[in-house]
């Protein structure tokens, strides 16, 4: 079993920012990926930013260039800078990450999210 805990979400004013960070404890025999996504009133979860393990990046084109993603291995943890932000970009902000057990299968687990509103 994977337990994530998100911290970092705040009410920030437009052109604002914010760092999520997101801390992954339990059992896996490796971290493939982690990530954000995140989910406004009345819409479905999309993704903002995802790491992988050999430290690749992918991100939204929303948050290109104003957001970034970045991994402490040692601490377990999945960082997100949110930089010049937007009223738009007011969501909860889920950690996910993706590991492979000990059993060689890959599974994905979810943090219980953080409220960012930016709003003036």
């Amino acid at each position: 079993q994977v337990q994530l805990v998100e911290s970092g979400g705040d009410l920030v004013q437009p052109g604002g920012s914010l760092r999520l960070s997101c801390v992954a404890s339990g059992s896996w025999n490796r971290i493939m990926s982690m990530g954000w996504y995140r989910q406004a009133s009345g819409t479905q979860r999309d993704m903002v930013a995802v790491i992988a393990s050999g430290g690749g990046t992918a991100y939204a084109d929303s948050v290109k260039g104003r957001f970034t993603i970045s991994r402490d291995y040692a601490k377990n943890t999945v960082y997100l800078q949110m930089n010049s932000l937007k009223p738009e970009d007011t969501a909860v902000y889920y950690c996910q990450i993706r590991v492979r057990t000990n059993q060689r299968t890959d599974m994905d687990y979810w943090g219980k999210g953080t409220l960012v509103t930016v709003s003036s």
